[in-house]
């Protein structure tokens, strides 16, 4: 005989119970939402990593760059 999947579920004391086709199918369904939702979640995160890794390669220069280019300025101006 063979393993049939079996689903059950209990709500406000009624007990409802999937088998044969309609569980495989529900089980597939929520399945593919799990691997969809796993799926979306690596593309977040990896765009968050991507734009932090962007600020610290590019920001960061340019910020000191734009701190030197002030300080540099100021200097210039405060010559008698």
């Amino acid at each position: 005989m063979k393993d049939e999947p079996v689903i059950v579920f209990s709500r406000n004391g009624e007990t409802t119970v999937i088998t044969g086709w309609r569980a495989r199918l529900l089980i597939l369904g929520l399945s593919l939402a799990a691997a969809l939702l796993f799926v979306l979640l690596g593309f977040l995160f990896l765009g968050v990593a991507i734009t932090f890794a962007t600020l610290l390669v590019f920001g960061i220069p340019l910020a000191i760059a734009v701190a030197i280019l002030v300080e540099w300025v100021r200097a210039i101006r405060r010559r008698p």
